[in-house]
């Protein structure tokens, strides 16, 4: 029931994105030339980078879920034993992908405030800001979620299937968001 109850809440999040897809592309057939010379201030090598260790976090996150799947909460082996890492291990290593990609997107705020791209600066830095922020919230969220399924795997007297079953969820959050990324970087830094 949990996942089924995860697939349909996935959903409505799709929904919310397509709003701020439809927001973006309706704003860009409104400002065209606002919008060729916006995008030029995108550093696309620094979002790639970004995008390529998001996505490559979907992969390490898979890795701990067959490791809870397994019913591995923890490594068996040594430390850069990965063949026997359990989800802990991949989860703290998704963790830290995730959150390596929270600070990028903070750092290119930085940098396109600096170039005077701004929420309020105009209708692209509007739209930029709003399909990126949001999504960043759920990266953040994401994060939170790996903290709370690690945490409860410590506290668990015995890893059993109601914890492999909160893991298999989380992943699907995750998997989620980075599909969502690949549009969002696919629409705002490929298709300029």
């Amino acid at each position: 029931m949990v996942s089924v109850g995860t697939v349909v809440w996935l959903s409505s999040e799709l929904m919310f994105f397509a709003g701020l897809f439809a927001m973006y592309f309706t704003l860009r057939s409104t400002s065209g030339g606002m919008w060729a010379e916006e995008t030029a201030k995108l550093n696309f090598p620094f979002a790639l980078v970004n995008t390529i260790v998001l996505v490559a976090s979907s992969f390490t996150c898979q890795m701990g879920v067959f490791a809870a799947e397994r019913l591995q909460p923890r490594r068996s082996g040594g430390a850069l034993q990965f063949t026997r890492w359990g989800m802990n291990e991949w989860f703290t290593l998704t963790f830290l992908m995730g959150a390596f990609f929270v600070a990028g997107q903070a750092t290119e705020y930085a940098m396109l405030v600096s170039e005077h791209v701004s929420l309020s600066s105009n209708a692209y830095g509007s739209a930029f800001y709003m399909t990126t922020g949001f999504h960043g919230l759920h990266v953040i969220g994401g994060l939170i979620a790996f903290l709370f399924i690690m945490g409860r795997s410590f506290a668990a007297k015995k890893f059993g299937h109601f914890e492999a079953t909160s893991a298999i969820v989380t992943s699907y959050y995750w998997h989620f968001v980075d599909v969502v990324w690949i549009g969002l970087f696919m629409v705002i830094y490929v298709l300029k």
